[in-house]
């Protein structure tokens, strides 16, 4: 994918989040990575109404070269490829959105994680999703301590495509916008499912969990 493509790319995937509700007014940010930089969102830009055009581009340190102020994440941003990619490098996009049921699950949740393994689709498609206790966005220190989760799960063969900051939101990331996006659904829709739940969802067992790392290579 070259820059011209990406811009467009991340541009019908805001549209296409923001037209399901799956992000609001200004909240949520974009980003793809390029072989010399990021191109990211501009801060408080509305996902439902980007132009290809102002899309801020920014070199490897974060220096914006073109384009309006980036998305007061961008640190963020950049340590997660850098994190991330040490295990899969062929991650290219992150998404952070404030999608409601995932947020509305954050503000209850005193675990380690966000969501038990409750369907298959979860295990296959999201994976694990730690929790980050609460910060203001933008804190540094998140960035700290989204680096070491990263390092954690994935130095214990349990490598990670998303996580939730408490009350703000998830930031999944992937190989393409169109596959960030399709870990991003199915982590709201799982949340969704959880909250609609009339009593707490038994868990898939171990062997259920294996089978579907024999199967289909879950990264469980």
């Amino acid at each position: 994918m070259n820059e011209s493509q990406a811009r467009e790319e991340i541009c019908r995937i805001g549209k296409s989040l923001f037209d399901r509700g799956h992000a609001h007014g200004s909240a949520g940010n974009i980003s793809v990575r390029l072989d010399d930089g990021f191109l990211i969102t501009p801060t408080d830009a509305c996902l439902g109404l980007l132009d290809p055009a102002a899309l801020v581009r920014v070199d490897l340190e974060g220096r914006p070269a073109s384009g309006a102020r980036p998305s007061k994440t961008l640190a963020l941003h950049r340590g997660i490829y850098a994190a991330a990619r040490h295990y899969d490098a062929q991650t290219r996009c992150i998404l952070h959105t404030h999608s409601a049921h995932g947020v509305a699950l954050s503000l209850g949740s005193e675990g380690l994680e966000l969501l038990p393994p409750i369907t298959p689709y979860f295990v296959m498609k999201v994976g694990h999703v730690p929790l980050v206790r609460y910060a203001r966005p933008g804190a540094p220190e998140v960035v700290e301590e989204v680096a070491h989760t990263i390092a954690h799960y994935g130095d214990s063969g349990r490598p990670l495509r998303a996580l939730m900051l408490q009350r703000l939101g998830p930031v999944v990331w992937h190989d393409t916008p169109a596959g960030a996006m399709a870990v991003l659904e199915e982590l709201e829709e799982t949340a969704r499912l959880m909250l609609l739940a009339p009593v707490y969802p038994e868990p898939l067992s171990e062997a259920d969990i294996d089978q579907l790392r024999q199967a289909f290579g879950a990264r469980w």
